[in-house]
């Protein structure tokens, strides 16, 4: 009988039986195993030929981003991801620190339950597959309707890859006929969750009963600074807000400029094909974006499509290779939509006059009202301005003199290869950290007796005594 007759919860409960049957037979892989399945597995999906087919059909049939950008996108992010891995363990004994007498061993998680959403159906399963496998796990991938056939023949390639190193291939399914309730049953019978997607996704992941690792709000902002190379601040902005038409979390959403360099950065964003909207024309945007004023999310109609077609769509016209338009800024909220997360290549532009503090106020307005807990950035010389960006704003993580998207992992950075990228308790997420394979094992802790640590209270305590005894 073909499980698509049955109840949800018996399908789901199948997939996850084949999937604790796979897992437990390579529970006991050694890490060169383990190593040698994940290469397969990346390769299956990096090889040029099938990164352009993947990217080809995730464009056809959802509708978001560009293809050449896609190909880009799969082969730097799993790519980036398996360097990454190579020398992480995640067999057996992963880390000694005998001067506290502590070993600690990696055991697997079991079965892990992959939330994609319909803007990554092509490179989002198999990072998280490459994270999974590394800890010796099986992967559930529960894909968006709108993009099933592209992550179906995701996993379909990740499969064979499996069985090509005598691996099974139940260490990697996808849920067929997707559906909210085949998802729900399949966050509750998982060991782990992994989701990536929109508020409500998380919100649900969390809400399941499953441990789970979550991602915020976007709606990143950048600060520029009267110290900034105005060149590298254009050019790395216009990169993440072009690039896949801002399918990215990371993607500059509102640009924090000072007022002695405003109008320069400006007119360089505009060099590099920007387009600087009038009032009028903002307006046009602001109805076309959001028709319905109470709804804070972007009208399906412009997320990830080109500036020029949401021109075209908003009632005006734009260079064909516009790389994104810019809307000037000054308030926050609700009633100034542009200040959230828009999802498309569409950038808010503020000014801020005084010192670094007036502009970390703004991240900080904007932030409290989307995307507390992402990421912001800083273009400056200025060690400083970049410190004090870092310790007063809810950010995960705070890009200094680089394109927000490097959030995600770059080869200039040292931050790792995600697309999972969590917010912290700021955005309802349990950790701040880009998710990567340490998250993808248990740790056991061995503890042996060491020199015993005297506690010394007179020590512990004597300048707290000192400050409250006059």
């Amino acid at each position: 009988m073909s499980t698509d007759t049955k109840p949800e919860h018996d399908e789901i409960a199948i997939y996850v039986q084949k999937a604790r049957n796979a897992q437990k037979e390579i529970a006991d892989y050694t890490q060169e195993q383990v190593d040698e399945l994940v290469t397969a597995v990346c390769w299956a999906i990096v090889r040029q030929d099938r990164a352009e087919e993947l990217a080809k059909l995730a464009v056809d049939e959802g509708g978001f981003g560009n293809y050449g950008d896609k190909v880009s996108k799969i082969r730097n992010r799993c790519m980036g991801t398996l360097r990454d891995m190579q020398a992480v363990k995640t067999v057996g004994i992963v880390e000694e620190i005998p001067e506290k007498g502590l070993i600690k061993i990696a055991k697997p998680v079991g079965v892990i339950a992959a939330l994609i959403p319909t803007t990554g159906p092509d490179a989002t399963p198999p990072l998280k597959t490459l994270l999974a496998l590394k800890g010796r796990n099986a992967i559930i991938v529960a894909a968006h309707p709108r993009t099933q056939l592209t992550t179906e023949l995701t996993v379909k390639y990740m499969r064979e890859a499996c069985e090509q190193v005598g691996a099974p291939a139940d260490l990697v399914q996808v849920i067929e006929k997707p559906s909210l309730p085949k998802t729900q049953k399949l966050m509750q019978q998982a060991d782990l969750i992994v989701a990536t997607g929109g508020a409500a996704m998380v919100k649900a992941a969390y809400s399941s009963g499953t441990p789970a690792y979550g991602v915020g709000v976007g709606n990143s902002v950048h600060v520029v600074d009267e110290t900034a190379d105005l060149d590298d601040a254009a050019n790395t902005i216009v990169i993440a807000k072009k690039f896949d038409y801002a399918t990215s979390c990371l993607a500059d959403n509102s640009v924090i400029a000072h007022e002695s360099i405003y109008d320069d950065l400006s007119g360089r964003l505009q060099k590099l094909g920007a387009y600087l909207c009038s009032a009028d024309e903002k307006d046009q945007l602001q109805r076309l974006m959001w028709p319905t004023p109470e709804n804070h999310i972007p009208d399906l109609s412009v997320i990830a499509k080109s500036a020029a077609l949401i021109a075209n769509l908003a009632g005006f016209s734009v260079p064909e290779d516009c790389s994104c338009l810019v809307v000037e800024e000054n308030d926050v909220g609700s009633q100034h939509p542009f200040s959230g997360e828009k999802l498309s290549p569409v950038l808010a532009l503020y000014k801020y006059a005084g010192d670094i503090n007036n502009a970390i106020n703004q991240v900080n307005a904007i932030t409290e009202y989307q995307g507390q807990g992402h990421t912001c950035g800083i273009h400056t010389v200025n060690d400083d301005h970049a410190l004090a960006l870092a310790m007063q704003t809810k950010t995960g993580r705070v890009m200094v003199n680089q394109s927000l998207n490097e959030g995600a992992g770059s080869p200039r950075n040292g931050l790792p290869y995600t697309l999972s990228l969590s917010c912290g308790t700021w955005g309802g997420n349990i950790t701040t950290e880009n998710v990567n394979a340490r998250h993808m094992i248990n740790l056991t802790w061995v503890s042996r007796p060491i020199q015993p640590r005297p506690i010394d209270e007179n020590s512990l305590f004597e300048m707290h005594w000192q400050k409250h005894s006059r």
